[in-house]
């Protein structure tokens, strides 16, 4: 079983549907999580996200969640929505860097290493987010097979 750890900043928009979109993808052999660098704990995704996965006929239920150390540990692979995410974690958990890497490093997008948070943006923001991170997972997952 891979355990496969999506990080952000608050938990509400881009971790929470990269979640569900590997979630939805039902392969069997991945157990996945989401958290925020900065989360609060309890908060629903983000309404534009929530829409936005219903949209593309996925169902997930999210309360957001702090990055903790239990997490961290539970996690095979870290992915986090940008290069500060990454480096955050990283100073407070040096031991963990061979299993973190930004969701586009991981999936071999060299130009730009963050996925552009859509929080307080349109609706589509949140699609163009969507679909970036869909497209972004589909490659990873071509590399953790």
């Amino acid at each position: 079983m891979q355990r496969i750890l999506f990080v952000c900043t608050g938990n509400t928009c881009r971790s929470p549907m990269a979640e569900a979109i590997l979630k939805n993808k039902q392969m069997d052999e991945i157990e996945v999580r989401s958290a925020g660098i900065y989360a609060a704990n309890g908060n629903e995704a983000s309404a534009h996200a929530k829409k936005v996965l219903e949209d593309n006929g996925i169902a997930h239920k999210h309360r957001s969640s702090l990055l903790t150390r239990d997490e961290i540990d539970w996690a095979d692979l870290i992915l986090t929505m940008t290069s500060s995410h990454k480096m955050a974690i990283l100073q407070q958990y040096p031991q963990v860097g061979t299993k973190v890497f930004t969701l586009k490093e991981y999936s071999g997008e060299s130009f730009n290493p963050d996925v552009v948070d859509p929080y307080g943006g349109s609706l589509a923001m949140y699609e163009q987010t969507f679909r970036e991170l869909d497209e972004l997972i589909d490659k990873a997952i071509g590399k953790l097979k």
